[in-house]
């Protein structure tokens, strides 16, 4: 499929229209955000699922007690929807989504979703000291052994006051949790992965500190147009498929919407080519849009298992604990965030900078955290 010049030009200022706003990636994600609010079903006052979330903030870390709880993905996905600032969706594969419940209040703190790991990441490589990809010999062993973290979000400002995103992330390091993905998947789990939400802007993460759970690794690379939703998307997908005459591409490919993105800039570059200083704004626009992404920080948990490279290799399939193994278990992570997050709780009252006001996404207030 061929685009005119004229067509092409069309696509480019769709791409400039919708990028140009953006400087930042906060600003891109905070405006996606709430385009999608307004998908989100309205709910009566005291009603909604926010009177879910934790709130009581006289209670000291030190009087807390967690359960890992699996919701009704639905429901699930609707306290996300409030909590979370990103656009949280899917992906093809495994998928574990689970709720933290803190029992003394019988209220929700956070939420995690465990899935499939990305297949390149350069860390890794480094790490395992082998690249990973979806044809070499170590894939089936890899899938076996590494998850990744893709959702780990605190209710707010339970985060802020009580260091409720570490809390998430070591629980994700816990052996409960892994047992979990085992049971599910007859996995044999020995990888933990996730990276930062924000990379090359900020100078620390939520996972900072947090040895022996999680570690640093490195940082990733990034090089990807961040997606385009909402009736622009829609508009132009309609011009080129009405071009084309229907679909480019087949309705259930993985990364469908990708794909399309990714040929629409591929039709388009191919069309400007012979028209030098169009092909230039073109390819200036989509390099603006990349520049929003980031290089993230990539951290990974071995679970205590001092061998994790040579299973996910597929070298064995026998663990070998390490000092460390007994700490994963989830009693011993409480204790240890408990420590940490009473001394945070009592520094900002103190200081006077407690939060008590909940903070979700409900399009009736300004949400300053991006998380």
């Amino acid at each position: 499929m061929n685009l005119t010049r004229e067509q092409a030009l069309h696509c480019v200022e769709v791409f400039h229209d919708y990028f140009d706003k953006f400087d930042r990636i906060d600003e891109y994600m905070r405006d996606q955000k709430l385009n999608a609010l307004s998908e989100l079903p309205v709910a009566l006052p005291g009603c909604g699922p926010e009177e879910d979330l934790f709130s009581d903030f006289n209670v000291s870390p030190m009087d807390m007690e967690f359960e890992i709880v699996e919701l009704e993905p639905d429901r699930w996905q609707l306290y996300l929807d409030i909590t979370s600032s990103h656009i949280n969706s899917s992906s093809p594969g495994r998928n574990v989504k689970l709720a933290v419940l803190e029992k003394t209040t019988g209220k929700f703190v956070g939420f995690i979703r465990i899935g499939s790991p990305t297949i390149m990441m350069k860390p890794r490589n480094v790490l395992l000291d082998c690249v990973i990809t979806n044809e070499t010999e170590t894939t089936k062993s890899f899938n076996k052994a590494a998850a990744m973290g893709f959702v780990i979000v605190p209710a707010q400002p339970f985060g802020f006051n009580y260091l409720g995103g570490k809390l998430l992330a070591a629980i994700c390091c816990s052996h409960e949790v892994r047992e979990k993905l085992n049971a599910k998947y007859n996995m044999n789990l020995c990888l933990f992965e996730t990276t930062s939400l924000y990379g090359s802007s900020k100078t620390v993460s939520q996972y900072d500190g947090m040895k022996p759970f999680l570690r640093f690794g490195g940082i990733t690379e990034s090089d990807f147009l961040p997606m385009m939703h909402g009736k622009p998307y829609d508009d132009l997908k309609d011009y080129v498929e009405k071009i084309n005459g229907g679909s480019f591409v087949p309705e259930d490919a993985s990364s469908r919407k990708l794909k399309i993105i990714n040929t629409i800039i591929s039709m388009t570059k191919s069309a400007l080519k012979p028209h030098k200083e169009d092909y230039d704004r073109f390819v200036s626009i989509v390099n603006k849009a990349k520049s929003l992404t980031e290089k993230k920080r990539y951290y990974h948990c071995s679970y205590g298992v001092k061998n994790y490279k040579d299973i996910v290799l597929g070298k064995t399939q026998n663990i070998i604990k390490d000092e460390n193994y007994d700490k994963h278990n989830l009693s011993y992570i409480v204790e240890w965030w408990k420590k940490k997050a009473e001394n945070r709780y009592q520094s900002l009252k103190t200081e006077g900078r407690l939060r008590t006001e909940q903070e979700v996404w409900t399009g009736d207030k300004k949400i300053d955290i991006i998380r």
